[in-house]
């Protein structure tokens, strides 16, 4: 039986050469990939790890870069829900989140745990939307942009920072939002861009890291 299955295998790996899909073969049984649980997010259309638990729709780099800087002592803001919720509340104090769309919102909710607070506001620019984060003040370790109406999501959100805060924004490499990552910029704030392939997607982006000089990433 041994032989034979040898045999089978050689067969298979000769079949694969000739095909040029030996390299597809490879990465789908070992690698980056595999290990990151990108082809379990690419079939399924979720992002989730390659034990299936849901991870933000972010770059990979980004991910590994984030998970080794937070606390179940910090306390984070987002815009736009979903997964990277899930993922923040299993590793911090508390998330809020802003998301503007209500059947997603319903979807979402009925997930999270009891550390999670959402909030469903109807998108106008400049509008609530955006301008929610405004009620608090030096609350907040993290503020993750990655919804809607960014660039003024960006200009509202430094208040509610702790002095150390940080402020994440995926696809930061969009052209769109030029103007809101200036005007971090032009309050001191630094910018460290993960690129690469992340989640579902078979294309690379960026996520990007804001950070002042005393934050609480350690940069």
């Amino acid at each position: 039986m041994k032989y034979f299955m040898e045999n089978i295998r050689s067969v298979f790996v000769k079949l694969l050469k000739l095909s040029g899909f030996e390299p597809v073969y490879s990465i789908a049984r070992s690698g980056y990939l595999k290990d990151s649980g990108w082809f379990n997010s690419f079939k399924s259309g979720v992002p989730i790890d390659i034990n299936n638990n849901p991870i933000p729709w972010y770059t990979y780099p980004s991910i590994v870069f984030i998970e080794k800087r937070i606390n179940r002592d910090m306390v984070v803001f987002e815009y736009g829900c979903g997964s990277s919720t899930l993922w923040w509340a299993s590793r911090v104090k508390q998330v809020i989140s802003c998301e503007h769309s209500k059947e997603w919102f319903e979807t979402v909710k009925r997930q999270v745990p009891a550390n999670v607070i959402l909030h469903h506001i109807e998108m106008q620019p400049g509008g609530e939307y955006s301008q929610k984060i405004t009620e608090y003040h030096e609350k907040f370790d993290i503020v993750i942009i990655d919804g809607r109406d960014r660039v003024n999501c960006s200009k509202n959100c430094l208040p509610a920072l702790k002095k150390g805060g940080v402020v994440i924004w995926d696809n930061s490499d969009r052209e769109e939002y030029r103007e809101g990552q200036d005007y971090l910029s032009n309050f001191g704030y630094n910018k460290i861009d993960f690129e690469g392939i992340g989640p579902v997607n078979v294309y690379s982006w960026s996520t990007s890291v804001f950070y002042n000089k005393y934050n609480c990433f350690g940069i």
